[in-house]
This record gives C-alpha cells, structure tokens and sequence, in this order.
C-alpha cells in the first residue's frame, strides 16, 4: 500500500498544483500580491518536487504525463489573464503570451488531423520563453508586492525581456512547423 501511494505522490503534487491556480488567481485579482507569491511559490515547489520524483524513482505515469504540462500552462497562462485583466501588465503583453500558446495549440491540432506527427517536444525556444515569462511574471508581482511605487521600473525589465522571447519563441515554432510541414510533403 505505502509503495502504490509514494508511486502516485508526483499526480497528487500536480493536483495540489491545479488546485493552488484559483487561490493564486484570486490573491492577484484582489491585489494581494505578497499572498500570491507564497502560493506560485508553493505551486513552484511542487512542481520541481513532483518532476524529480517521477525522474528519480520512476514513478511516471501516462496520466501524470498529460497533467503535468497542463498544470503548468493553467497556471501560466492564469497568472498573465489576472495580471492583463487587472491592468498590472499591458494587455498587450497579455494577447501576446496567450496567443502563442493559441497558436502552438492550433498547430498541434492540425498536426494531428493532418499528419502522422504525434510528437511535439517543447524546442529550447519554448523552455527559454516559458522561463522568461515566469521570471517576468515574478519580477511584476514582486515589484507591487514589496515596491509598489517603483513596480514601473521593473516593469520596464521584464515586460520587454518577457515579449521578446515570447515573439521569438512563438516565430521558432511558425518556422518549425512549416518546415516539417514542407518535409512531409516530399
């Protein structure tokens, strides 16, 4: 019994994780900034915590391999619609981040109507912008929750840093679809 449980302990880690992305929305939404970034920073540990335990004990699973990245984007993508919405960041930056997620999941949809592709690894572009985004995403709420009068000038950092790989990241993926798109017609 204790095995069957310690196995499941990384889904029960990403459930907590889906779990934490209303409370998180609900502390941003209501401007309780200091109260969202102890629950991103709980939400973020069991994140590591349940990647290193699916890696280092083998506890995978076929279900744990959907909610993981699932619980991720949610939480991602939450977090930039609250900050957007809230005016916090430019709505913009927003439409931008969203977008490329609409986009990458447009074409993985039509990949898998169209094509025999069934495998659709993240590039070092996506890990890199995915990076970028969170550590924007924590510099804006950081800044309104111990500077709220300097939070402009952080802003100024990571709202740039933040489109910037975001467009990049967005642009690698338009290029590499089209060029496995072009291979698969030879």
């Amino acid at each position: 019994m204790p095995t069957r449980l310690f196995r499941n302990l990384p889904n029960l880690l990403t459930g907590l994780r889906l779990i934490l992305v209303p409370f998180i929305v609900q502390a941003l939404w209501t401007g309780a900034y200091r109260s969202s970034l102890l629950l991103l920073w709980v939400a973020g540990v069991t994140d590591m915590l349940d990647g290193y335990l699916a890696r280092r004990f083998d506890w995978t699973s076929r279900i744990g391999a959907y909610l993981d990245p699932i619980g991720d984007k949610l939480l991602l993508v939450s977090v930039y619609l609250t900050l957007g919405l809230r005016d916090v960041i430019p709505r913009w930056l927003m439409w931008l981040v969203l977008g490329r997620d609409a986009l990458i999941l447009a074409m993985v949809a039509v990949a898998l109507l169209i094509t025999t592709v069934r495998s659709f690894p993240p590039s070092i572009w996506g890990k890199l912008s995915t990076v970028v985004q969170v550590m924007g995403a924590l510099i804006v709420i950081c800044g309104h929750a111990y500077f709220p009068d300097e939070s402009h000038l952080l802003d100024r950092i990571a709202v740039p840093a933040t489109a910037l790989a975001t467009l990049a990241s967005g642009l690698h993926y338009l290029w590499t679809a089209s060029r496995q798109l072009r291979a698969l017609r030879k």
